[in-house]
């Protein structure tokens, strides 16, 4: 099953099939996520969130879209709070992982001291989400091996000591093994041949 292509599609129908969206915020709320207008939709859904904070199907909704918005820090944060009320929303792991991944990859400057917890929470968020999954997904595998790509890219250019270069060499192994876990579901992916022959090299590289 792919829990993601039909995040939208899902929460929408979850929420007009119940009490939700009955009066006219939870109509522009349907309307805006329809549309894929997300800033309108942050908007309405903070209004409904003001409202009451443990709606699962508000935070839900409001940390996709402050996701879709590029918002990542408010995307971690939404989502933070949905498994605080739902430990098992295998979604919220996932979007918290890439919300994470993304503030990694390009931090503020406020946040460039944190990258290397961005990275092994991201690590952390998708092999939750694979866990509670109970099958290998495989926007879950290439998401993880995406991070451990990066998080060691990131570790090796620090890394001067037998130690530390080791440990890069691990996470790159790390991520070819999620890499491979792709391509026996999906087999000739140029994009994850690809990635496997880059972290070869970089592990070549540290040698």
């Amino acid at each position: 099953m792919n829990y993601f292509k039909q995040t939208v599609l899902g929460l929408i129908i979850l929420s007009s099939g119940s009490s939700y969206a009955q009066n006219g915020n939870d109509k522009k709320i349907m309307d805006a996520m329809v549309k894929g207008d997300y800033k309108a939709a942050v908007t309405q859904l903070e209004k409904a969130d003001a409202k009451d904070g443990n709606n699962a199907n508000v935070l839900k909704m409001l940390g996709y879209s402050y996701y879709q918005n590029g918002d990542y820090e408010n995307s971690i944060t939404t989502y933070s709070r949905l498994i605080v009320l739902k430990p098992a929303e295998i979604s919220a792991y996932y979007y918290r992982g890439k919300a994470r991944l993304n503030v990694a990859n390009d931090p503020k400057q406020s946040l460039n001291a944190l990258r290397d917890n961005f990275y092994t929470a991201a690590i952390k968020d998708f092999t939750k989400a694979s866990e509670l999954s109970g099958e290998e997904d495989t926007q879950m595998l290439q998401n993880r091996g995406l991070a451990y790509k990066d998080y060691a890219i990131f570790r090796s250019f620090k890394s001067k000591k037998a130690v530390e270069k080791a440990a890069c060499v691990a996470l790159f192994n790390n991520s070819i093994a999620d890499f491979q876990k792709v391509l026996t579901l999906q087999p000739l992916r140029k994009d994850i041949l690809d990635w496997i022959a880059y972290d070869k090299a970089q592990i070549a590289s540290l040698k």
